[in-house]
């Protein structure tokens, strides 16, 4: 459907980087395609807690539920087994220590999603979770449906009888997750949560293993690990104080015997002299009924030991509410540079109030960050709060248009939000490095959107998802590419943006073309048009036209070739050429379906000519396709071919395979039409292979046309090419 291509770096090279951009239109079907390899099993556990003790009769049971017998594959239910209990008691670090110890059993691999159930920022749906295990398991991007229906049909298919650990962190209910289920015995699903999940013990039959605190010896056990056994075994009668202090919680008792051992002179009684005269201090809250209620004298003791420049970052931390944090997004948030935000990620990280999961990579547990808050509100006004969040939100904004420039120069540039106080944004050379950090961040973005909504910063709310337009489409995140310019569009209808309004609605009109919903986009595209000439904003107005013709064209409705004339003109009035071209792509479609097989030849220069002009060099190549279509329809074979050598050489260099199996099928249907079909047939087989790596239903439909060729070309004489 995405006839034609959206603006995009002429000046990128694949090189090694495995990842180039296919723009399919300027305003629409955008989509990366890697080099063909085959994927690896996945294997995506975290990291192990370092250091795990305790938990052997737990251990125990879970040998028991998935022993080694288990492993042969049947059609009963895959094995759920389920860990529950309260915050803070080591569920996830019983899971991946397990986890880690049984998964040499899993040949075909082990997939890992947060499901952040209990996280203030968004708690992920069964949709995003079925997605990002699709994707662990080598399905391209256009592969993976848009139905969560279908999506979960193809997720059991893929595991039905492979041997897949798959481990759910932090589910909050079985809606969460019942999808992800598979239907082989041969998978285990390892589940982590603070409910009960009855629902999925009662349906699905999962095994659950309720996790309390540690016994007072474990908790003890615990402390020799992390202080030292010669401390802790030199005031036994202490460390059973401490840990009952600490309430027996792990991570109560790890943030404790972190500052502990950084403190070699402090003897244990003198610590729990510390935490008892904290929890004095902090009598005004006992008969509070939270969670925070069994841990807060302990985190408050390690916060107020921290310098006072590292308390401020523990605080202001809290407030990011996405999936990890990094020095760049610590750094707005702090309002230092990032090496300054380095060193107070470092330092807290050392005292065990915030985990390092990953190479700059960093997450908050739950209880933490909810303790940072509420320091927060004691300590900052909420101006100031505001303030911090306005940085972070720009950071991410300016970040995410950064990346827009590096992918898609020619996409449209909208006036941003001053930098302020974000000392730095990231920045990037290639459109590969910002793949890459879009794709990282990607749920990120979304926080970031979703608490830009939450904390009124409704300018930022519209511009982000515009800045971040191309990469939601080109990574195929359908859900996720919709749902950000709804919320874009409120959020600009909320200030009276118009600017907002009308980039929103010629997104949303994207979406609906690009999923088949003509209606909706229409009407979207219509409304951004009127938009678009009442704010005098060409580049909008430009592509609305041509989006209307669009649709025309697919709802196989008269006016598709005068939407397109408008658009030329609009595009040519202000010089717009990137949209001179592809409408003159447009209008030669039109033409050529009205059999003006010469008007759509000169129209189809006409525009390459111009691509050449910008050094457009994929754009030049993909008007190659129609050119030569046309080409061949006149009988121009030689100087069609030749078109569509080249143009295939350019897709191969930008590791382009969608655009290089539409080169092969025209040169296939050149071959045909001068009467030369073994070769048509060698070059629709070479299509075949690559539509049906991708998953399109066009494989099928040219080995049909292959073989009827080669029927009819049977007993007839060879044409001589290979």
């Amino acid at each position: 459907m995405a006839d034609e291509p959206k603006s995009v770096s002429n000046e990128f090279s694949g090189g090694e980087s495995g990842i180039v951009v296919q723009a399919g239109t300027v305003h629409g079907g955008v989509h990366v395609h890697g080099p063909s390899h085959s994927f690896p099993p996945p294997r995506q556990l975290p990291y192990g807690v370092p250091g795990f003790v305790n938990r052997a009769r737990e251990l125990t049971v879970l040998d028991t539920l998935y022993p080694e017998a288990s492993e042969d594959s049947d059609d009963s239910p895959a094995v759920v087994t389920a860990i529950t209990g309260g915050p803070g008691v080591g569920k996830t670090a019983l899971a991946l220590h397990w986890a880690h110890r049984i998964r040499r059993r899993f040949a075909d691999g082990d997939l890992y999603i947060d499901m952040r159930g209990y996280n203030s920022g968004h708690a992920l749906g069964p949709d995003q979770a079925l997605d990002c295990f699709l994707r662990g398991l080598g399905v391209e991007a256009d592969r993976i449906p848009i139905d969560e229906q279908e999506r979960a049909g193809l997720f059991r298919s893929l595991i039905y009888g492979k041997r897949i650990l798959i481990f759910i962190d932090n589910v909050s209910s079985v809606k969460q997750i019942r999808q992800v289920i598979p239907a082989s015995r041969s998978s285990l699903v390892l589940i982590t949560s603070r409910s009960r999940l009855s629902g999925l013990v009662a349906r699905e039959g999962a095994a659950r293993v309720t996790l309390d605190v540690l016994s007072p010896q474990e908790s003890v056990h615990l402390l020799r690990e992390v202080i030292g056994p010669a401390r802790v075994d030199a005031e036994p009668e202490a460390a059973r104080r401490v840990a009952q202090l600490c309430g027996c919680l792990p991570l109560a008792l790890r943030v404790v015997g972190e500052r502990a051992a950084a403190r070699p002179l402090l003897s244990l009684t003198e610590l729990v002299d510390e935490l008892i005269q904290e929890q004095d201090f902090l009598d005004a809250l006992a008969d509070r009924e939270d969670e925070l209620s069994d841990v807060r004298a302990v985190f408050s003791w390690s916060y107020r030991a921290l310098p006072e420049q590292t308390r401020t970052a523990f605080r202001l931390l809290g407030l990011h509410e996405g999936k990890f944090l990094c020095s760049g997004s610590s750094a707005a948030l702090l309002a230092v540079a990032p090496a300054v935000a380095r060193r107070r990620i470092g330092e807290l990280a050392d005292a065990h109030l915030l985990h390092e999961i990953a190479r700059d990579r960093y997450r908050m547990h739950d209880l933490l960050r909810a303790y940072a808050l509420e320091r927060l509100a004691d300590e900052l006004p909420q101006a100031e709060r505001t303030r911090a969040v306005r940085r972070i939100l720009t950071w991410y904004l300016l970040s995410a248009d950064a990346g827009r420039r590096a992918i898609l120069p020619h996409s449209h540039a909208i006036p941003l939000v001053p930098a302020g106080e974000v000392p730095e944004v990231e920045r990037f050379h290639e459109a590969a490095a910002a793949m890459q950090w879009f794709e990282a961040e990607r749920d990120n973005l979304l926080s970031a959107l979703r608490q830009a909504v939450k904390w009124g910063q409704y300018d930022i709310a519209w511009m982000l998802p515009v800045a971040a337009d191309g990469f939601f489409e080109l990574g195929s995140h359908w859900a996720d590419w919709k749902y950000i310019h709804e919320l874009g569009l409120d959020a600009a209808r909320l200030v009276g943006s118009r600017l907002g309004e009308a980039s929103n609605l010629l997104c949303l009109g994207d979406v609906g073309w690009r999923s088949g919903a003509y209606d909706t986009a229409a009407e979207d595209y219509r409304q951004a048009a009127e938009i678009s000439r009442d704010i005098d904003d060409a580049w909008l107005l430009g592509f609305s036209l041509r989006g209307l013709g669009l649709v025309a064209i697919e709802q196989r409705e008269s006016g598709a070739r005068e939407h397109f004339e408008a658009a030329l003109t609009v595009f040519r009035v202000h010089g717009i050429s990137r949209g001179e071209g592809m409408s003159l792509l447009s209008l030669a479609e039109c033409a050529r379906s009205r059999n003006e097989f010469s008007e759509a030849v000169a129209l189809c220069r006409q525009a390459i000519e111009i691509f050449r002009s910008i050094d457009d060099r994929w754009s030049e190549a993909w008007g190659a396709l129609p050119l030569a279509a046309s080409m061949s329809e006149v009988g121009d074979f030689q100087d069609a071919e030749d078109h569509l050598v080249r143009a295939l050489e350019t897709f191969r260099e930008f590791t382009d395979r969608r655009s290089e199996a539409s080169a092969l099928t025209r040169l296939g249907d050149v071959f045909a039409a001068r009467g030369e079909p073994t070769a048509a047939c060698e070059f629709w087989a070479q299509a075949a292979v690559i539509y049906e790596e991708l998953g399109d239903a066009l494989s099928e439909e040219l080995r049909e046309r292959a073989a009827s060729a080669s029927d009819a070309s049977n007993g007839g004489e060879d044409d001589g090419r290979s």
